[in-house]
C-alpha cells in the first residue's frame, strides 16, 4: 500500500511540473483548448490557479468530464464558436520520433481531434515513457465507431489485421459523449501509420481513429526530474 502511494505521488510530480511548464504558452486572452486525461486534468489544476490570480482565457473542452472539472475550477468554458483556439493542451499514449501520436485511451479521441483541428498550436504532455520508436508499439489502437456499424466495423479491421475488443467498463461498453463505442484493436508497430489510418477511416461507420498524424507541434516530456522540449521540424 505504501509502495503504491509512493507511486500516485511521484506521478503527481510529473505532472505538475508538465503542467507547469505547459502555463508558459498559454498568454492573456487566449482561446485555450483542454484535453481529457491525466495530465490534460493536472493542467487545468494549474490553470485554474492562474485564472484565480487574474489570467483571462477561454477553455474549449475535449470532453463532458473535462468540462464540468474546468467549471468546478472556475475555468470559463467555451464551445467552438469562440473563433481559432490559440493553443490546445492534452495527453497522449504514443509519440514517435515525428511526433505523430496515438490518443483515444481516455476515450475522448473524437472530439479531441476536432479540437486540435481547430487549434493554431497543440502542445502535448507526457512521460517519457510514452516515447515509441513506431506507433503501435504499445499495442493498441482506439476506434470509434457508430454502434449500428459495430458488427460491419469489427470484420473490415480484422481483415486490416487488427483485433478489435469492444471496450468495457464497469460491465458495460463504454459510450462516448457522441454516443458511440469504441473499439481496442490489438496491432503491431506500424510501418505506415497514414495508410492504415485511411483505410480504417474507409469503413462505413468508423467516426475516428486514435491516429494523429501531424497535429502535435511541440511535445513536453517530463525524463529524470526535468522538462524538455520536442518541436515537430514544420511547426
Amino acid at each position: 500500500m505504501a509502495k503504491e502511494a509512493a507511486v500516485s505521488v511521484a506521478q503527481g510530480d510529473v505532472l505538475a511540473m508538465l503542467a507547469s511548464r505547459a502555463l508558459e504558452f498559454v498568454r492573456d486572452g487566449a482561446v485555450v483548448g483542454l484535453g481529457t486525461g491525466r495530465a490534460a486534468t493536472a493542467f487545468l489544476h494549474a490553470l485554474a490557479a492562474r485564472v484565480k490570480e487574474g489570467l483571462s482565457i477561454q477553455g474549449v473542452p475535449t470532453s463532458e468530464k473535462t468540462a464540468r472539472l474546468a467549471r468546478e475550477l472556475g475555468i470559463p468554458v467555451a464551445g467552438l464558436d469562440e473563433g481559432p483556439i490559440d493553443i490546445t493542451v492534452d495527453g497522449a499514449d504514443e509519440v514517435d520520433p515525428q511526433l505523430n501520436l496515438i490518443k483515444g485511451y481516455g476515450g475522448a479521441l473524437v472530439r479531441e481531434r476536432i479540437v486540435a483541428a481547430a487549434s493554431r498550436m497543440q502542445v502535448i504532455l507526457v512521460d517519457a515513457s510514452k516515447l515509441v520508436p513506431k506507433l503501435g508499439t504499445r499495442g493498441r489502437l482506439p476506434i470509434e465507431v457508430i454502434p449500428f456499424a459495430l458488427p460491419l466495423c469489427s470484420r473490415r479491421l480484422k481483415e486490416l489485421g487488427c483485433q478489435p475488443t469492444l471496450r468495457i467498463v464497469e460491465g458495460k461498453p463504454f459510450v462516448s459523449d457522441n454516443g458511440n463505442v469504441i473499439l481496442d484493436c490489438a496491432i503491431k508497430p506500424l510501418e505506415d501509420p497514414a495508410a492504415l489510418d485511411s483505410e480504417i477511416r474507409n469503413i462505413p461507420g468508423v467516426v475516428g481513429t486514435g491516429l494523429f498524424l501531424g497535429t502535435a507541434h511541440t511535445v513536453l516530456v517530463a525524463e529524470g526530474g526535468t522538462v524538455r522540449e520536442l518541436r515537430r521540424e514544420e511547426a
